[in-house]
């Protein structure tokens, strides 16, 4: 860290089971360019020998001059409360997510701290990826190529609107992810129904400003025991998906911006005028989508009606949606 690098980094690694994986992230994180000042492991009860690999990095890690706190659960909590807290107990002014089965590139720590520095509006980042299968080789594609993300959200994005984007749909991967301490200032929380990393760019994004660096800054490992992962799924597998699977991934969303919808009209969760606004024209959408009527001229009036409000382009995928609500088949 350079004189003038007054920016402490915490790094939030949670662990679970991990001895396969674990060894590549734990060495990528200590030949960063710029080490962390930090770094916060919780391990959510795990009965293989990644405890042992913890504790070894730990004595090498404290070596280098890098603050190292490790704790194992006495009871697996699961990946959102784990990630939970580990955020809270992280104290750097900018805080990374880290997964304990992907491998950092040298540079990652050292390219995200000179954009914050260069940009002091900016609460977080996050990057794109390249994929990885468990042994480590390329796959020959990126994450923001395999969820779609185009060229019309990363300008959302760029421009300061990333909380339009977030709510139509999350494009922000955790491992990927860094952000200001002061986001999370009075503790963070995740409701049920969401995920941590969702949650924390919601966050993040109700506040101010997000952006994406449009850059591999690590390597995303794909394997049959990822607890998250990504696959490219066509239009044909998407439309002609089982209608329960549709169905209750539809319920979900409901259940998530009505979540969201209660936080901001308590209060916990403040927005303004716009963003509140457009939680509620969302949520109108989600139970619709959730919830069409089961009668065939009553689900095309529907979809009609709500085609013509312009939701379901600004919310969903437009004309593609709507077909597949029209066409799906309902248990």
């Amino acid at each position: 860290m350079s004189v003038a690098d007054h920016t402490s980094v915490s790094v939030t690694l949670c662990t679970y089971q991990g001895e396969r994986y674990l060894q590549a992230q734990l060495d990528s994180l200590l030949v960063q360019s710029r080490l962390p000042d930090e770094i916060v492991i919780f391990d959510d009860a795990s009965i293989d020998a990644t405890w042992s690999l913890l504790q070894d990095f730990q004595r090498q890690a404290t070596a280098r001059g890098i603050r190292v706190r490790a704790q194992a659960n006495a009871t697996n909590v699961g990946y959102v409360a784990n990630f939970q807290q580990a955020l809270n107990a992280a104290t750097g002014d900018l805080l990374f997510l880290c997964d304990q089965d992907d491998v950092w590139h040298s540079d990652k720590i050292e390219r995200f701290v000179q954009e914050f520095q260069r940009r002091g509006d900016l609460l977080m980042l996050h990057s794109d990826a390249r994929l990885v299968d468990a042994q480590g080789a390329s796959l020959g594609d990126n994450l923001l190529d395999t969820l779609e993300v185009t060229s019309k959200e990363l300008e959302t994005v760029h421009v300061g609107r990333a909380f339009d984007v977030l709510l139509r749909r999350n494009i922000v991967t955790g491992a990927t992810m860094a952000v200001r301490r002061r986001v999370i200032e009075r503790g963070f929380n995740v409701p049920p129904g969401w995920i941590h990393d969702e949650w924390l760019a919601m966050t993040a994004a109700a506040q101010g400003r997000i952006d994406c660096l449009e850059a591999q800054t690590i390597d995303y490992r794909q394997h049959d025991r990822n607890q998250i992962g990504v696959r490219r799924q066509g239009y044909f597998e998407r439309l002609f998906t089982d209608g329960t699977v549709h169905g209750e991934l539809m319920v979900r969303m409901r259940d998530r911006i009505q979540t969201l919808l209660d936080l901001a009209e308590e209060g916990a969760f403040p927005l303004n005028g716009h963003d509140l606004e457009s939680v509620r024209e969302r949520l109108i959408h989600a139970r619709l989508r959730a919830n069409p009527p089961r009668n065939v001229m009553a689900r095309i009036a529907a979809v009609r009606r709500e085609y013509a409000t312009g939701r379901y382009v600004r919310f969903s995928n437009g004309p593609r949606s709507a077909i597949s609500d029209l066409v799906r088949r309902r248990p």
